[in-house]
């Protein structure tokens, strides 16, 4: 264990991070949700976030995976109509890979935090069955000491490998390597790096191997996510009230090419999200979900986006993002084209 912890403080990032460039007030850019999902069962701070699975035969038959963690998962279809419900009592972020194998059976595998013992973390697994549209509990593999909060997965390029990183409550972050060769999959953690205060969102660039994670009071921070690679975080955007406010939640990417694009990031303290662009990480814009069709976000925590066709309501792709507060009902998630959002901001 000491080898590990001497780890943990070397990669503790003790500073605030410089934004790249010069800070200043931008213009909030506001676009509307296409739909919404039906509300999760349970009240009071339920909802957290969302995983997007494309259907490459049938993009108007993708899935979204949301939890709801005071109950269990939502599967919900494109119309945001709740498919299915898995219980479990305390999943909090959810992340999943499709094109995998387990057991040498092609399968969509989903993962999740789990924070049922607040003191143990672990990760609950599942596979996404896309025909009978349900998920179906594979394992829960433990992690380490620590309440279990943010969660994201990586295929690294290479070699097809899979690993999962469980972002604890207090800036920990462990990076677990997948055994999937057997019939109920198994995981080992493979390294940790520390962040100084409470974080919780992260997304990994399967092109580049790049991992972020957002510290909520803080800013953004990226890894490389190779397991033997430095633990030191390097720092890509600050928490400085004017491109990014606390606390900053979830994250996602448009990937484009082979390294650009765009990193979204829930700025919940102002109900906004920001972007920046790949891979320089300059600010790039923002914008708030307003009242439209459906009613606007507000207080976002979990995003999930994912690039191409969806069908004729989001031909160029899905951003999903949960919604703070959807009263008279409890909190639900909106489905967002990516395409408005370029559209508003001026972007390719």
């Amino acid at each position: 264990m000491a080898p590990l912890l001497a780890l943990m403080i070397a990669g503790c990032a003790a500073v605030p991070p410089v934004a790249p460039g010069p800070v200043a007030t931008p213009v909030t850019a506001v676009i509307q949700a296409r739909a919404e999902t039906d509300p999760v069962g349970t009240a009071d701070d339920a909802a957290d976030d969302p995983a997007i699975w494309r259907n490459p035969a049938d993009p108007a038959a993708s899935l979204i995976v949301a939890t709801d963690k005071r109950a269990g998962l939502h599967l919900y279809d494109l119309k945001g109509r709740r498919i299915a419900f898995t219980p479990s009592a305390r999943l909090n972020n959810v992340d999943l890979r499709d094109r995998v194998r387990i057991a040498g059976v092609p399968a969509i595998l989903v993962a999740a935090s789990d924070r049922a013992d607040v003191a143990n973390a672990k990760m609950a697994l599942f596979r996404l069955d896309s025909v009978a549209r349900k998920l179906v509990p594979l394992a829960s593999v433990p992690v380490g000491p620590g309440e279990a909060y943010g969660m994201c997965l990586w295929r690294r390029a290479r070699d097809a490998v899979l690993f999962g990183f469980v972002v604890m409550k207090d800036g920990r972050i462990d990076q677990m390597a997948f055994d999937l060769t057997g019939a109920v999959p198994t995981a080992r953690r493979v390294r940790s790096m520390k962040l100084g205060t409470q974080s919780e969102g992260c997304v990994v660039d399967d092109r580049t191997g790049r991992l972020y994670v957002s510290e909520e009071d803080v800013g953004l921070w990226a890894f490389d996510a190779e397991p033997t690679a430095p633990v030191t975080p390097q720092p890509i955007g600050r928490v400085d009230g004017a491109t990014l406010f606390a606390d900053a939640e979830g994250m996602a990417l448009a990937p484009r090419g082979r390294k650009g694009g765009y990193l979204v990031v829930s700025s919940q303290g102002d109900n906004g999200y920001a972007l920046y662009r790949l891979p320089d990480m300059r600010f790039a814009g923002r914008f708030r979900i307003g009242d439209g069709r459906v009613d606007g976000t507000s207080e976002t925590d979990g995003i999930d986006l994912v690039t191409g066709d969806f069908g004729p309501d989001y031909p160029g792709g899905l951003l999903v993002v949960q919604d703070g507060d959807n009263a008279p009902a409890t909190q639900n998630f909106k489905l967002n084209a990516w395409g408005d959002v370029l559209k508003v901001l001026k972007l390719r």
